[in-house]
């Protein structure tokens, strides 16, 4: 199976024999591929498998922590290169859909409700993305002071807020039109713009600002 991987990747491979693979390398001295199969009938899909909790990981006959812990980082480490790999390119984000799609990446894998802070320059570059906070699956508090303290610190123009419905729809509530309207003010009074406030929820997102709020 390393053979194959090595000489073409993994596009040829089941998902039970890419999990086999890989826990090799955790449990070297064990036949994988019953472990593997076992992980795959008790959370039904691959994504699954990597976004389970180490704990219950760990229920699994042959999973130790070890294990868990590497089918765990696996996400995480691709999840942060991506995200290093989009901080690193001029991206100018001068539309609410070219902002909307830089934001999912940040939102990837999130189960409670977190907030970003995107600044921008006068020509739309992106400048630097802050998460400002993170709260339950309903529910994250916007911090005020911080959103100001990270618009001057980035010497921003703009700024683009971001957060995400969990269990929901990517559609503003009534405590969302109340938070805009606060951070709006907050920013105007360094002479900042509030540009958009984006929300997304299961891999799609809504702009207020084209929905008219802004």
């Amino acid at each position: 199976m390393r053979r194959r991987f090595l000489s073409g990747g993994l596009d040829h491979f089941a998902d039970h024999e890419a999990l086999e693979l890989l826990l090799f390398y955790a449990i070297p001295r064990r036949d994988t591929n019953p472990i593997a199969h076992e992980l795959m009938n008790r959370y039904g899909s691959l994504s699954a498998v990597l976004s389970a909790p180490v704990e219950d990981l760990q229920k699994v006959d042959g999973i130790g922590e070890n294990a868990a812990v590497l089918l765990k980082l696996v996400p995480h480490l691709c999840h942060k290169a991506r995200l290093a790999d989009a901080e690193r390119q001029d991206v100018v984000l001068n539309t609410s859909a070219r902002a909307g799609n830089y934001l999912l990446e940040y939102f990837a894998g999130e189960k409670n409700e977190v907030i970003y802070q995107l600044c921008l320059d006068r020509k739309g570059k992106a400048v630097s993305c802050k998460r400002l906070g993170e709260g339950n699956v309903g529910s994250a508090a916007l911090d005020i002071r911080r959103l100001v303290e990270n618009a001057i610190l980035s010497s921003a123009s703009g700024v683009i807020l971001a957060h995400n419905h969990p269990s929901g729809i990517a559609l503003p509530s009534p405590e969302d039109y109340a938070a805009t309207d606060r951070a709006k003010a907050a920013l105007a009074t360094i002479g900042v713009v509030l540009s958009d406030h984006i929300i997304v929820a299961d891999g799609e997102f809504v702009s207020m600002a084209d929905s008219g709020c802004l």
